[in-house]
């Protein structure tokens, strides 16, 4: 098991392909539609560390792991509807 000491970066976007509305995040976030004011998560692009995307809200529900790259579609990472309720950084794997 190692740690993870770089820098985090993801974006999720509102709609497939990297459009509509996007937030960066560089951070946990316990609440997707509390900072994102969205409750799908289309596409998203993580541009440093791994992630984990919850189906739910406080880190409950389906858990999808995202290695840095593009995911165009949520089915990318493997999900079965966009509903992301929230998401963390991985630092221990």
């Amino acid at each position: 098991m190692g740690k993870y000491r770089g820098s985090y970066r993801l974006r999720i976007y509102e709609k497939p392909d990297f459009s509509g509305h996007m937030m960066e995040f560089m951070d946990d976030c316990p609440c997707v539609s509390d900072r994102f004011h969205h409750r799908h998560v289309y596409s998203s692009n993580v541009m440093n560390g791994v992630w984990i995307f919850y189906e739910y809200p406080n880190y409950r529900g389906r858990q999808y792991f995202l290695r840095p790259g593009e995911y165009r579609r949520y089915r990318d990472w493997c999900a079965t509807c966009a509903i992301v309720g929230s998401f963390r950084r991985v630092n221990e794997f």
